[in-house]
């Protein structure tokens, strides 16, 4: 099966895949972004109830998606994982921290004899929601920027600042992109509440917070594609593997690979086309075309990194310890059988949707939430 496709073909593909896994985690960030809206939609105890306990029922579908993204890195690109994971070590911490949080408020906030109170767990929600996303955008948005490691002849790495990884928070272009992202993910949130509530008091709220969240979106979005596509790029060499800077690298990739700058502006094209219509026409299933272009838009910007030999991580201490998908990249026979079990996750995916389709055949409204003994 494999007789005619080669290592770099494997490394394509599964490129592709932790691209893809990372544009369905940020449209699966619609529960974080809900979560930051908790008390900008929910007035009263009855409302925010039915917000959490609307996004109760898919917030293992986010932590889920986060996992498949990390492991999918650890399988195909060790590497990649040892030295990010392992080297931007307080980064991660922290957003491994907001995602602990995530899980213990849902499942605590309205237990009896709660002894911290509900408004606690809901401030962890706000956390999870909020600074958790943040600093995913940042951790991404260091994929163009780089970060300060070095690898040695036998793949060993360390991190060469004593901050590991808590720079990142002083570069503009990694600010921006946490804060975009953080955008986005209560955009998709306001929607989901738009096409999956049943309460008039929350939806007179929803159309004025989604224009707020989309100007923010839309101005950092020029801005941070502005700068991908004209900052300074890695190439390496396709024989000597030595890696060199390039102007407009990005860019010099979206030429070489029409069909990728077709899938961005088809991306970006759906995700606008879902805030005129829920703006402009009331229509509630603007979700699916701002989640589906979101998709498509984070995908391609993430893919775009892999392709035409360039280093997707570069090493701010060492140009020649900078990552690419071949030398990052796990062995021939790991990627190989990895790629056929990678057949069955369309399964999976098609369940999850079937799953998802059942439980919001009707519209979620307070009086369920109170006729349910065992909310959130």
């Amino acid at each position: 099966m494999f007789d005619s496709i080669t290592l770099y073909h494997l490394e394509l593909y599964w490129w592709f895949i932790v691209s893809l896994l990372g544009g369905l985690f940020v449209f699966m960030s619609f529960i974080q972004g809900g979560q930051t809206l908790l008390y900008t939609l929910g007035k009263t105890e009855d409302e925010r109830d039915l917000i959490i306990n609307s996004l109760g029922r898919k917030w293992e579908l986010s932590f889920t998606t986060l996992v498949m993204f990390g492991g999918a890195i650890f399988a195909a690109f060790p590497l990649f994982y040892s030295v990010s994971f392992g080297g931007a070590y307080f980064v991660w911490m922290a957003i491994l921290f907001c995602f602990i949080i995530q899980a213990v408020s849902y499942e605590y906030r309205k237990k009896p004899n709660n002894f911290f109170g509900h408004r606690f767990y809901e401030t962890l929600l706000f956390i999870n929601g909020s600074l958790g996303i943040f600093l995913i955008g940042v951790a991404l948005a260091t994929l163009y920027t780089g970060g300060n490691f070095m690898v040695n002849e036998m793949n060993l790495s360390h991190w060469t600042k004593s901050s590991y990884g808590l720079e990142a928070l002083l570069s503009p272009f990694n600010l921006a992109f946490g804060v975009m992202l953080l955008a986005l993910s209560r955009i998709l949130g306001v929607l989901y509440f738009y096409n999956n509530l049943d309460e008039e008091h929350i939806e007179l709220r929803i159309l004025q917070t989604l224009k707020n969240n989309s100007l923010i979106f839309l101005a950092l979005f020029l801005w941070v594609v502005g700068m991908m596509l004209f900052q300074e790029g890695y190439n390496y060499d396709e024989m000597t593997k030595v890696v060199n800077v390039e102007s407009m690298k990005i860019l010099h990739n979206f030429l070489a690979y029409p069909i990728l700058m077709l899938t961005l502006l088809m991306g970006v094209s759906m995700l606008l086309y879902g805030l005129y219509r829920a703006l402009n026409q009331k229509q509630k299933d603007a979700i699916w075309y701002v989640g589906i272009g979101t998709i498509l838009a984070i995908t391609t910007l993430l893919f775009v990194l892999g392709v035409n030999h360039t280093a997707f991580y570069p090493s701010l201490a060492d140009l020649q310890s900078s990552l690419t998908i071949e030398n990052s990249s796990g062995s021939y026979y790991t990627l190989s059988v990895m790629s056929v079990v990678s057949l069955l996750v369309p399964v999976v995916f098609g369940y999850i949707f079937m799953v998802w389709r059942s439980m919001d055949k009707t519209k979620m409204s307070i009086d369920e939430v109170k006729s349910d003994p065992h909310h959130y």
